[in-house]
């Protein structure tokens, strides 16, 4: 049998956005890669670049230059509804902010990307993952009757809900007091260990770094240390 494709490869990515005092560069040549089943950590100060990165890596912004490869797949050229179909099953993403649909359920918000992928039984798994995180009581809530936390395992369940093979999670307990936090980086753990995922994570936080197999850290829009897992391309002219 092959090995797997890497679930990402970025190689040679920079982005660089205009602003009034002329273009800025977020990001310098960025080259790495993510194993399939790997956990990943990005750590760094603000302004560092990370969130960025995550951005671009799960094809929701595009480079200004360099390549995005997710599971074998070239998306850099892709169009933005082409990109939003690719990664409908493929890949999964938690925010900081949640990011739920405020006029649906729980189980609404939860079931949208199943009915998307056309999926006929969208409900019943919608359903399931809601119970996966501890939230089946909860299923006819909307987000504003919601926690913090609450809120957050909902994005997370429909993160998961299509098995995507990379979970991108943008400092997930960013927003939540540290004993929801902690409750919410176990699941994400938990959750992503048991369906043999990828975890991309961003976070300020050393102990939920720490949890990842692997840590890069970023300062000035480069990779400035890999610790763990394989060596990146970083060091070589890919």
């Amino acid at each position: 049998m092959h090995n797997p494709p890497p679930a990402l490869q970025l190689q040679d990515v920079t982005l660089t956005l205009k602003s009034l005092a002329g273009p800025v560069d977020i990001l310098a040549g960025v080259s790495l890669q993510v194993p399939a089943g790997q956990t990943l950590a990005l750590t760094g100060p603000s302004g560092s670049g990370k969130s960025s990165l995550l951005m671009v890596a799960a094809g929701l912004e595009k480079p200004t230059s360099g390549k995005v490869t997710i599971t074998g797949t070239n998306i850099t050229g892709m169009g933005e509804d082409a990109a939003a179909r690719f990664r409908l099953g493929r890949i999964g993403i938690v925010f900081q902010s949640f990011h739920l649909i405020p006029t649906m359920t729980a189980l609404e918000n939860v079931a949208v990307p199943l009915e998307l992928m056309g999926m006929p039984d969208a409900f019943d798994r919608a359903q399931a993952e809601l119970r996966a995180v501890g939230l089946i009581q909860r299923t006819d809530h909307y987000p504003g009757q919601l926690s913090g936390g609450e809120q957050q395992r909902v994005a997370l369940a429909r993160a998961l809900a299509p098995g995507p093979q990379i979970l991108f999670a943008d400092e997930p307990t960013g927003n939540l007091d540290s004993a929801t936090g902690s409750g919410i980086a176990d699941l994400i753990f938990a959750l992503n260990a048991e369906r043999d995922a990828s975890l991309f994570l961003v976070t300020h936080e050393e102990s939920l770094a720490r949890r990842c197999q692997r840590v890069l850290r970023m300062a000035d829009g480069k990779v400035v240390s890999d610790d763990g897992g394989v060596p990146h391309a970083s060091t070589s002219s890919a």
